[in-house]
């Protein structure tokens, strides 16, 4: 019997995305988080006594502006290199050879995969035997799979592979294959990497992506980590145990306002929300996005003061736990209750500001912004100032409702 972790895209060193954007964004913790997160899986190899550790490709960001990455990953490896753990690593389109100039060399419990071809490492007392190519260059669009060699008869065999498979829609495509590829190598095994979304493929054979280690963006949500996989004499997965390793937990939640009435209960239901999130992660510093759904009254108010509700929400994350929350950002796409035919009927003004609005299409038709402008009071235009064009039709369309619904009537 034996022990394995899977995991891959480690990122070291990220850099951060957009952070600087929000006022009181926790920077340094962000910064840090992939080299703790890395920690932590050397942690559990540690811990569970592993036989050995795969990382599927890109352990690095990107090229370095000095060797203090590479020399914290050597100090890690280092921990493992100790207790007789050996890694088996392959370079992905991030940390291509092409890519990465100050490279350094492994401890001797390291061992990387070859560029040009497949290479193999085996333990004939494990009856395991690991095959894997990395990535000569950032951009490699041939299917490595077809050159990897035959598996090894009576032994577990493994693929280390950095690959999109047929294709994704939110990564680029890179080493592609099918499915059909890994299964005629008749290996036990597949460790991918390159998806960051954890995800199980299929089972028989295992071919499998454990996602990165640690979330970096808003996009990256969950729980992020690597797989614990045991085998035992007969050359069976026995168990394969997601093993979250992440230390900033990135979370994009949806809340339904249609059955709010006033903005005190909206208030007091992102309470509720935020905590209960907050609840859910352990001690992680939670990171975290809103988003408010749903047909409501609220709605022109909301988008007439987005930048109070902004900082309304702030206020309330901080008032749970300013050192493990983190309010990134509010989106709105709620819906108004009104009945536009209805309001048309009000009056001439109204209705040509109805019908003004409705061809409004800011990205294709900038006449269409001096039509409504002049038909808008100075109030208005100044609001809508600086609203993200790709925002900015909703935002009118909403702040406009809500002047014209609270204008008193003759």
């Amino acid at each position: 019997m034996f022990s394995f972790i899977h995991a891959a895209d480690l990122h070291l060193d990220s850099p951060l995305r957009g952070l600087s954007r929000h006022e009181g964004a926790p920077v340094k913790e962000i910064r840090g988080a992939t080299r703790r997160a890395l920690g932590n899986l050397v942690d559990l190899a540690l811990e569970k006594k592993v036989d050995f550790v795969l990382i599927s490709g890109d352990l690095y960001d990107g090229d370095q502006k000095d060797y203090a990455t590479a020399l914290f990953f050597n100090r890690q490896m280092l921990r493992l290199r100790a207790a007789k753990i050996p890694v088996f690593a392959i370079s992905g389109n991030h940390d291509a050879g092409s890519v990465i100039t100050k490279a350094l060399s492994s401890p001797d419990n390291v061992q990387f995969f070859p560029v040009k071809k497949a290479g193999t490492f085996s333990f004939p007392n494990l009856h395991v035997t690991i095959h894997g190519q990395g990535f000569a260059n950032a951009s490699v669009q041939e299917n490595l799979v077809l050159s990897y060699p035959e598996a090894v008869p009576g032994h577990f065999n493994i693929g280390l592979l950095h690959t999109s498979l047929a294709g994704s829609a939110i990564h680029d495509t890179y080493a592609p294959c099918s499915v059909a590829d890994l299964e005629k190598k008749a290996y036990q095994y597949w460790a991918l990497g390159h998806i960051h979304q954890p995800e199980v493929i299929q089972e028989a054979p295992w071919i499998v992506y454990p996602g990165n280690i640690q979330g970096r963006k808003i996009n990256e949500t969950g729980e992020r980590g690597c797989y614990l996989v045991e085998v035992d004499d007969s050359l069976k997965v026995t168990s394969h145990d997601f093993v979250p390793l992440d230390v900033v937990r990135w979370d994009h939640l949806f809340l339904d306002v249609s059955s709010l009435d006033s903005l005190d209960s909206l208030r007091d239901e992102i309470l509720q929300t935020f905590s209960a999130a907050c609840g859910e992660v352990g001690e992680r510093l939670l990171a975290l996005r809103l988003t408010l759904t749903g047909a409501t009254a609220l709605h022109g108010e909301l988008h007439s003061d987005l930048n109070k509700w902004q900082a309304e929400c702030t206020s309330v994350a901080q008032e749970i736990d300013p050192d493990q929350l983190w309010f990134e950002q509010l989106k709105l796409a709620t819906t108004p209750t009104h009945d536009l035919d209805e309001l048309a009927a009000r009056d001439d003004l109204t209705a040509l500001v109805l019908s003004a609005l409705d061809d409004f299409q800011p990205d294709q038709n900038p006449a269409a912004v001096t039509s409504l402008e002049s038909k808008l009071p100075p109030s208005l235009i100044a609001e809508l100032a600086g609203k993200d064009a790709s925002d900015l039709k909703e935002e009118v369309a909403a702040i406009v409702l809500h002047s014209i619904t609270t204008s008193p009537t003759d």
